[in-house]
């Protein structure tokens, strides 16, 4: 029996031990989909602090909305801009938007409660993210959806920011496009030298121009790395070995760098684990041979005792656009074809021409 099957059989044998199904929890019910980040994670979670992204959390999945709001003020502190929550279905912008999309928040999951929990935090910088898995309880089964909870901290417990990363599949009613949640300074993949450690390695040798040096990766992972997390509804983790991750990456370099880059907007980075945002900046060979469109990411690079990679979590849209129907997005095509458009990406890792 797989681990998969393992947990959906101990998590629904709950069930058929309990007679009153009135006083039935979240976790009593079968689960219809189990989460990649759990298969893969399960005896691995991490300590959790209390952060006010994993409060905010915690209150939208229990339906305490005024909790929810009340971790914002109307406008940030220094920046006169309105307080946000982006998420996979909008971005809600002051407190009655942000009290609209805590409404919403069970319906757009077509659940009837939600509970969460937590697997890895990282707080460095002002800023705060948690990995989770949420469970929403949809026709008696649970549906387990990983997802990144990033915070902008304020002083006084509270939230200028919350960004909420998971894959698209879970939202099918949702076109997979997502308008980038970051506007650039300049159109150049970042710079390598705010990286440290095996992070930084990992991105020179994936972003080098012209081509992927993918030994260099693979040197800079241990042997059991484990790659995955956040992968489509329904993913089935991949095996852990050097052997598996050069395959992944041979993979990425048949259109990384030529097709896409990638210029990170957030680094948190706390010594093991490096948590970065990012979007993309989009070549006219991407455009042309791949679709490719400008969308935004995160990912968590973790470090182990030896500081080679034994972690690398992904969550994005990429491979996607071409199933993105234009006609019932919000962003017009020729819109989201413009950001972060380059003609080509200069030879090296982040170097750029001085004039």
């Amino acid at each position: 029996m797989c681990c998969r099957d393992e947990l959906l059989l101990m998590r629904g044998c709950a069930l058929d031990m309990k007679s009153d199904i009135g006083k039935l929890e979240i976790k009593d019910f079968p689960v219809r989909n189990v989460a990649e980040l759990r298969l893969l994670y399960e005896e691995r979670k991490q300590k959790i602090c209390e952060s006010p992204e994993w409060t905010f959390i915690k209150a939208l999945c229990s339906g305490r909305i005024d909790d929810v709001v009340s971790l914002f003020e109307q406008t940030r502190q220094f920046v006169r801009k309105a307080s946000a929550v982006d998420t996979p279905f909008g971005r809600f912008e002051g407190k009655s938007e942000i009290r609209e999309m805590a409404n919403r928040w069970l319906t757009e999951y077509n659940a009837q409660s939600a509970s969460v929990e937590a697997f890895f935090q990282t707080r460095s910088g002002g800023r705060s993210v948690t990995e989770v898995v949420v469970s929403f309880l949809v026709d008696g089964m649970i549906n387990e959806v990983p997802m990144f909870i990033v915070g902008d901290l304020r002083s006084g417990g509270k939230l200028e920011e919350v960004r909420i990363y998971h894959h698209c599949t879970f939202l099918p009613q949702y076109q997979p496009y997502r308008k980038p949640m970051f506007q650039s300074a300049h159109l150049e993949m970042g710079d390598p030298g705010l990286l440290t450690g095996a992070v930084r390695e990992y991105y020179e040798a994936l972003h080098h121009v012209p081509c992927v040096d993918v030994e260099r990766i693979v040197a800079c992972t241990s042997n059991e790395c484990i790659f995955g997390g956040y992968g489509p509804a329904g993913s089935v983790p991949m095996p852990h070995n050097h052997e598996e991750l050069r395959r992944i990456y041979k993979h990425m370099a048949t259109y990384i760098p030529r097709w896409v880059g990638m210029r990170y907007e957030t680094i948190i980075d706390d010594g093991v684990t490096g948590v970065i945002e990012w979007v993309h900046i989009v070549s006219d060979a991407g455009v042309a041979e791949g679709g490719r469109v400008c969308l935004s990411g995160i990912a968590a690079y973790q470090r182990g005792d030896d500081g080679l990679l034994c972690s690398i979590r992904i969550s994005d849209y990429a491979g996607y656009e071409k199933h993105i129907d234009w006609s019932k997005t919000d962003t017009p095509r020729d819109e989201a074809y413009s950001y972060n458009r380059v003609i080509e990406f200069p030879p090296g890792c982040g170097l750029k021409e001085q004039s």
